[in-house]
Parts: structure tokens; sequence; C-alpha cells
């Protein structure tokens, strides 16, 4: 019996990129997407962006979360972005980006190309309801 296209899980990797050493959100994050039904890979700690860029395309993802706390999302998440256009993954990745965001940071995340940042005290059902509408179609 072949899967059906509607029943394709979707899977996502939740990401900790730096230094930042703070995993409980992640953590929380990762299990409420496995409830839901995603497919969830976990990154661990303190991995740098090249890291991030080959797990993202060897797993074949379709959700990148990026948990970040640290403050150095301005230099991390664009640096994740241009390793996936190398690969030609960027295109067809979901990027989400979590953390304590200034307003201004996130306009310019948005304007590189993460779809949607998700600040302190979001809802789970609002996370896993954009990564269900949002999430790219395959082939």
């Amino acid at each position: 019996m072949g899967i059906d296209q509607e029943q394709r899980q979707i899977r996502c990797l939740v990401a900790k990129v730096g230094l930042d050493g703070h995993d409980r959100g992640a953590h929380v994050i990762s299990r409420a997407f496995r409830d839901a039904g995603f497919e969830v890979i976990y990154s661990g700690l303190h991995r740098a962006p090249e890291e991030i860029v080959q797990a993202t395309v060897q797993e074949d993802v379709d959700v990148l979360g990026i948990s970040i706390l640290s403050g150095a999302h301005d230099t991390l998440v664009p640096e994740i972005i241009d390793g996936l256009e190398e690969y030609g993954a960027f295109e067809d990745t979901l990027i989400l980006v979590g953390g304590i965001i200034p307003d201004d940071d996130k306009t310019e995340l948005l304007e590189l190309g993460v779809s949607r940042v998700f600040g302190p005290g979001a809802s789970m059902d609002e996370m896993i309801e954009y990564v269900r509408e949002n999430a790219p179609e395959r082939e």
C-alpha cells in the first residue's frame, strides 16, 4: 500500500544554532510538533550554521525551525539562508525562527526569507496550524 499524499508526514528540523545553551523551548516545540503528527529531528545544542544547513538538506525536511535566544540571529540566520540557497534547498523549506527577536530584526529576517518569527508566549496551536498550512507541497 502506498502512502496517500495527504497523509505524508511533515518533516521538521528543530535547530539550536550558535552558543545559546537554552534548549527547553526547543524541546517543548519538538514534543508539540511530534504530538501533532509531524516527524521531528532535533539538532542538539551549539550547532554551527553549516551543520544546520547540512542537516536540513540531508534529512530533506519541509520545515526548519531555528530556536535562538543568544541575540546572534542577525548573523546566524542569514548564514543558514545563504547555505540553503547554495544547495538549492531554500525555495522548498519553510523557515521559522523562534526566540527573543527585536521588531526591527524581525522585519529584516522576514525580508531575508524567514516565513514567520515566533516570540516568547507564541501559542503552540498557532505554530502547528501555521506549519500545516504553509509546509511546502512535495511532488
